[in-house]
């Protein structure tokens, strides 16, 4: 499996993807910045937690999409150019393959989520030293439930994101997939007066479900699925 997974990288040169995610998360950044240093309206970030939340809603927004183009890249298109017959035709597991596959997306998108959280938030964080365009100072106990935190979402994100492939997969469609993501986002992440669904616990816990769902169904009868949508 690991030998998979490091073909699978290799082969889609991994580095590539993740020079286009630093430059993602220099753009939230950026975002996140303007809106800080917008003193139109007062402060724009009351609290550590209206940052945070800031912070993680584009974060997971952005790589819940990011993460339909490499589902796109490493599934859809190989069953739509049915380059993927190639490798059946050689003696490795359908499963493990698919598996690799999506293990790869999965792991992409939570590292990213992760890292993405840590960086601009701690970047914020300093600025708001020299610049304090908010009043308050963390404590242990809030870095390390905000910590908790941020794992917790980007492992929920993380399975939400893989739920674009089962619209993809119907006619092995890349444009499904992503605009699929893209709507996904904004039903969950759109904030209307302080609220998104993302707040109700249940909404993102049953995605999460759903996600895992589809990525186990993707590979459960590939053995005998044919490659024609």
């Amino acid at each position: 499996m690991l030998k998979l997974i490091q073909l699978e990288l290799i082969k889609y040169k991994i580095n590539g993807y993740v020079r286009v995610a630093l430059i993602a998360m220099a753009c939230i950044f950026g975002l996140i910045c303007l809106i800080a240093f917008n003193r139109s309206e007062g402060q724009a970030f009351q609290d550590s937690e209206t940052l945070f939340f800031a912070i993680d809603t584009f974060t997971k927004g952005t790589f819940i999409v990011f993460a339909s183009v490499l589902l796109s890249r490493f599934i859809i298109d190989e069953y739509r150019t049915k380059s993927i017959t190639v490798l059946f035709m050689y003696p490795i597991n359908r499963k493990k393959l698919m598996i690799a596959k999506l293990f790869i997306v999965f792991s992409f998108t939570f590292i990213s989520i992760v890292l993405c959280n840590l960086i601009v938030g701690s970047l914020m964080l300093l600025l708001n030293h020299f610049y304090e365009f908010m009043n308050e100072t963390l404590t242990v106990g809030q870095v390390g439930r905000q910590a908790l935190a941020i794992i917790m979402n980007a492992l929920a994100a993380s399975f939400i994101s893989l739920i674009p492939l089962f619209f993809g997969m119907r006619k092995y469609s890349t444009a499904a997939t992503i605009i699929t993501s893209v709507l996904i986002v904004i039903a969950i992440y759109n904030v209307s007066d302080g609220f998104s669904l993302n707040s109700i616990v249940v909404i993102p816990i049953a995605l999460s479900w759903i996600g895992a769902i589809i990525a186990y169904a993707s590979f459960r009868n590939i053995e005998r699925k044919d490659i024609n949508p």
